[in-house]
């Protein structure tokens, strides 16, 4: 499959700023793209089996759209962050386990995807990032958040199937979320604080499966005021 499937695509690209190479069966990130780093824009190196991207990843400083999801990569170099034009990321079913303290660089970061890799700790380098609207870590092995998540710009924040026990009254402080996801983990409903319930912009809490009966939090203390936001949010929307 050689390497001429992988020159037919490279010279497309060329013409329209977008490589399409998943599925290729690719070992490793294939050195003829660095004659796109002036010109791509969107780079799908998805289902293949990569174990680590080069540090010339950071010459493509026009990419906008990177899918490097389901590949081996158990790390990423410092070098990412330098891709500051990048808008959406996914790097979903890899087998990732921090992140590196560059990546806050990436400032038009709107949508990042690291669902199902090996985080244990979420990843602060995320905190702060001004435009940053969704973010999916659903399937890893994250146990608690920071308290530093009051800095958090995101929208959405997709936490499902992790094994967070506890939740820091700072997430009441985030300023944009609105959705917040948490289901199957391992949260008792008092992890739900008044202050969450009360003072939080938090319009959906998605929370079935965790080690509560619904009926009990139905009962505590800001639920009115919680529904109140997801009522009013509804409407509209409807």
């Amino acid at each position: 499959m050689g390497n001429s499937n992988i020159k037919q695509h490279i010279d497309t690209a060329q013409k329209t700023g977008a490589c399409q190479l998943s599925k290729l069966g690719l070992k490793e990130f294939p050195e003829d793209l660095q004659k796109l780093t002036k010109n791509l824009r969107t780079l799908d190196i998805s289902e293949n089996k990569i174990h680590n991207l080069p540090a010339s990843i950071g010459k493509f400083s026009f990419l906008k759209n990177f899918n490097v999801s389901n590949n081996r990569l158990g790390n990423l170099p410092g070098e990412f962050g330098s891709l500051k034009k990048l808008e959406a990321c996914s790097l979903e079913n890899n087998v990732i386990v921090a992140l590196p303290d560059s990546f806050n660089n990436l400032s038009n970061l709107r949508n990042l995807n690291l669902s199902g890799n090996n985080m244990a700790t979420f990843p602060s380098q995320l905190c702060g990032m001004k435009n940053l609207d969704a973010v999916d870590l659903s399937r890893n092995k994250i146990t608690c958040l920071p308290d530093i998540i009051n800095t958090c710009q995101v929208i959405e924040l997709n936490l499902n199937q992790n094994q967070i026990s506890d939740l820091p009254d700072a997430l009441a402080e985030c300023p944009r979320l609105k959705v917040l996801r948490l289901e199957e983990n391992c949260l008792e409903a008092a992890a739900f604080t008044p202050k969450i319930m009360k003072e939080s912009s938090i319009a959906l809490l998605a929370i079935e499966g965790n080690v509560f009966d619904m009926k009990v939090f139905n009962n505590m203390e800001g639920y009115e005021q919680y529904m109140e936001r997801y009522t009013a949010t509804k409407k509209k929307f409807n």
